[in-house]
């Protein structure tokens, strides 16, 4: 049996391996699938280096570069073509080309023995495709059968949220918050089943999930109505041309689902879990046990919350920082919406807590009953 176990091992991590290597050989020379010319850099030459200087003397180098490549796909496959490039030692909207990248380009002239250009941008699906893969491969490792239903999950719930946004902005008098709610229902079910099987355990921490993702959103809603929403910035919402307050509602829904399906599984899976390995443990025992480890979580997690949104936010502090902005209005402008949204999320969090420990011991006080 064991040597039965090993040769499935093998022949597993074999296929993976090899679906790895084939998905990386593929995107490399996948050209014929694109209508857009693409070309790979032979030979590149620096024509021009200029300093720049603006009002608030923020410096950066500016430097020209001459790109030669060979068209790799269309009707001028294997013809070389020449284009100009500009970019900035910061790199912030613009990009250096190197040897061997591929590049879309425009072909603007294809007259004399050279076709030449512009360049579109880089292709970048090789590098899509690795991380992918180490991401893939770095969960089924660590999570084995588990990390499989979890990349099942995570691409499931990818898919549904692409089509549920893709209705909204279709839809006319479509409501995104009643969207996002049903959205929240069927990733806390569909994800928590998958993962951790239909039983009593992961009804509980449905339960608890759902509870505590809505009971943070009632809080954190009745909060905006009573302050009518001051301090809140839309700005960065100016554009997409529907109600903000809704849309960031329900940001705040579908953001609060992650945390608190994490809190409410881990509290459920370890009362479970003790009361497994001591059938008589008494209830107001696994009460004090689900406190003590809510209070070990508790932080982390919040942290976790904090980082990750304002994470995102850096460049543009910087951005309005190294421009003048007085520091009370860059980070308004930039971390009310985020900061928000930590402590939604935390909020949820801390209301997840209870709610798992009392919505588990109600499940095992049940399940002892019945015995």
């Amino acid at each position: 049996m064991n040597i039965k176990w090993k040769n499935k091992t093998f022949i597993t991590y074999g296929l993976i391996l090899l679906s790895m290597v084939l998905s990386i050989l593929f995107v490399q020379n996948n050209f014929y699938l694109y209508d857009k010319p693409i070309a790979e850099v032979i030979e590149t030459t620096v024509t021009d280096e200029e300093e720049t200087v603006d009002s608030l003397s923020n410096t950066d180098q500016v430097i020209d570069q001459t790109v030669i490549g060979e068209i790799k796909n269309g009707d001028h496959k294997g013809q070389r073509i020449l284009m100009e490039n500009q970019y900035s030692e910061s790199g912030a909207a613009d990009h250096e080309y190197q040897m061997g990248d591929k590049i879309f380009v425009s072909i603007q002239n294809d007259e004399g023995t050279h076709l030449t250009g512009n360049i579109e941008g880089a292709k970048r699906d090789t590098f899509i495709v690795v991380a992918a893969w180490l991401f893939i491969v770095t969960v089924l490792w660590v999570g084995k059968k588990s990390g499989l239903y979890s990349l099942i999950s995570l691409v499931v719930n990818v898919l549904v949220l692409m089509l549920a946004m893709n209705y909204y902005t279709e839809g006319e008098d479509v409501n995104l918050f009643w969207i996002c709610s049903g959205l929240v229902l069927f990733f806390t079910v569909f994800s928590l089943l998958l993962v951790s099987g239909n039983n009593k355990k992961t009804h509980a921490a449905i339960l608890a999930t759902v509870a505590g993702t809505f009971s943070s959103l009632l809080i954190a809603y009745a909060v905006i109505k009573l302050t009518a929403g001051e301090g809140l910035r839309y700005e960065e919402m100016a554009f997409i041309t529907r109600n903000p307050q809704s849309v960031f509602l329900a940001s705040l829904l579908v953001g609060s689902l992650g945390a608190a399906m994490d809190i409410a599984i881990t509290i459920t899976s370890s009362l479970y879990e003790l009361t497994e390995k001591n059938q008589a443990i008494a209830l107001k025992d696994l009460k004090t046990s689900g406190r003590e480890i809510g209070k070990d979580i508790m932080g982390t997690m919040s942290n976790v919350l904090f980082f990750a949104y304002v994470s995102g936010s850096i460049p543009m502090i910087l951005l309005y920082l190294k421009n003048g902005m007085a520091v009370n209005y860059t980070l308004s402008m930039n971390l009310s919406l985020e900061l928000t949204r930590a402590l939604v999320g935390s909020i949820g969090i801390v209301l997840t807590i209870p709610i798992s420990i009392y919505t588990a011991i109600y499940f095992i006080r049940k399940g002892r009953v019945i015995k």
